[in-house]
């Protein structure tokens, strides 16, 4: 049997088919002449899309460590700095995809955005409390990065898909199967292994065994330099407020007709309105002493445009990858991410309790995704 679907993404990031045609087949036919070249090209970016996902999760992740522990040319830059640029970015790429939805006119694009933002303030104000939450959402990710290594970072940064799950049966009225509680269940115990063996290392190198400070190598000095606790912190709040941001965004895009990139626009203002304030607030002093872009370099640009457009691109390849394939990039971006720490940044120090935790939020990653068999009449459309 061939079934012809559309694909449509939670904010789970999950996909999800609608079968629009069925054309009925025996099995082991093959699919006729007409059909192979875009089944061919349906495969094709299926992989390409996974590709792009774990460049892009890993190198965002590895760039950013890489930026804020490692990097000793010059000043380091500040993290606010960076959020800000990022939603310049962020609203510079959306107003362009809208400018091309429009056919390239200028009117029309200007049309629009009065239409959709100016004249209707009030739609526009219900995406400043998740554009709030986001705005401190990045600010966190640079906070957390720069106190844990990118494993450690990577594997607990998958609770996100345990908050977001609460939430979304908490404020959506989601219904979850087996399957997906026996994973979240599975999420959280290697998460806790993971955290187990991290708060085990620092308590032997806050209070090591040497007889003093000078034996102690460099990496173990990093490694007790850094704060645990605040990397921890950082990355547990980021779950929760992603989870709750991406929830409350899905609900109001399924209230609303808008486009999904002239909503990010809007996202993207109150995002730098937040950026801007809380740069003053926190580093009022150095921006006045050596400007917004002290310590920016090739590196610098390179994260901030990660974080920026990242997103967009994933949103945009995604529908051509499954769970199965979204899985696996996780997988794929956790493991790299891993052996880079480990062989290139010499900022990690893997145990085996680190690999049974990584182990089971990969599978539990796959799990969430796998929506078993459906029955031969589903009642549900």
């Amino acid at each position: 049997m061939h079934e012809i679907c559309l694909f449509f993404v939670d904010s789970l990031g999950v996909i999800h088919l609608c079968p629009l045609a069925v054309k009925d087949g025996t099995a082991g036919v093959e699919t006729s002449a007409p059909h192979r070249p875009l089944v061919m090209a349906s495969s094709r970016l299926k992989y390409l899309s996974l590709g792009v996902l774990v460049f892009q999760t890993t190198s965002l992740v590895l760039t950013m460590r890489y930026s804020r522990t490692l990097q000793a040319e010059g000043p380091r830059y500040l993290a606010s700095s960076a959020v800000v640029v990022a939603e310049v970015m962020k609203i510079l790429a959306c107003v362009l995809l809208v400018f091309k939805e429009h056919s390239y006119s200028v009117r029309a694009l200007n049309s629009v955005l009065r239409q959709e933002i100016v004249h209707k303030p009030i739609e526009t104000l219900k995406l400043a409390i998740p554009s709030g939450i986001y705005t401190l959402q990045n600010n966190l990710l640079y906070v957390a990065l720069s106190n844990l290594d990118a494993a450690t970072y990577q594997v607990t940064y998958q609770l996100k898909i345990l908050t977001t799950a609460l939430f979304s049966v908490s404020m959506l009225g989601r219904r979850l199967g087996v399957y997906q509680w026996l994973s979240l269940l599975i999420l959280m115990a290697g998460v806790a292994l993971v955290q187990v063996r991290y708060n085990f290392l620092s308590v032997y190198y806050l209070a090591p065994p040497w007889p003093s400070e000078s034996s102690a190598t460099p990496e173990q000095e990093a490694l007790s330099a850094g704060s645990q606790f605040v990397g921890v912190t950082a990355v547990l709040v980021a779950c929760c407020s992603s989870g709750f941001a991406g929830v409350y965004f899905e609900k109001i895009l399924k209230e609303s007709k808008q486009s999904v990139w002239v909503r990010n626009i809007q996202l993207g203002m109150f995002g730098l309105v937040f950026g801007l304030f809380g740069m003053l607030a926190y580093d009022g002093e150095r921006v006045k002493e050596s400007g917004m872009f002290q310590g920016y370099n090739t590196i610098t640009w390179t994260v901030v445009a990660l974080q920026a457009l990242g997103g967009l691109v994933i949103a945009a390849v995604i529908k051509y990858a499954d769970n199965i394939l979204k899985g696996f990039a996780t997988s794929l971006s956790i493991i790299l991410s891993t052996l880079i720490s480990y062989f290139w940044l010499q900022d990690f120090d893997p145990t085996g309790v680190f690999f049974l935790g990584a182990v089971l939020v990969i599978v539990a990653t796959f799990l969430y995704g796998y929506e078993g068999k459906p029955s031969p009449n589903p009642s549900r459309a």
